[in-house]
């Protein structure tokens, strides 16, 4: 896989993982936050859980209440929808 194809996998996956957890819409604004969510990218590109993250989230087509534990991005979006 080239390094585009990884970077569309991976932000496919991170909005993915933001809709089931319903924190799309709870997603703060402001300089802070776009600095979080580059380091949420990051975190996501480098991750090595793709395919359980993948599996996850094909297993939740109706939401859930939190990321997926494993997720190196779950205390973030977890705190999105927690305030």
């Amino acid at each position: 896989m080239n390094w585009m194809d990884r970077l569309n996998e991976r932000a496919e996956l991170m909005g993915r993982m933001l809709e089931t957890i319903g924190a799309m819409n709870h997603v703060p604004t402001g300089a802070h936050t776009d600095a979080a969510l580059r380091s949420a990218a990051h975190r996501c590109i480098n991750c090595t859980e793709t395919e359980a993250c993948r599996a996850w989230l094909e297993s939740h087509p109706d939401g859930a209440d939190e990321a997926l534990p494993s997720c190196p991005n779950a205390s973030l979006f977890n705190s999105w929808i927690e305030s």
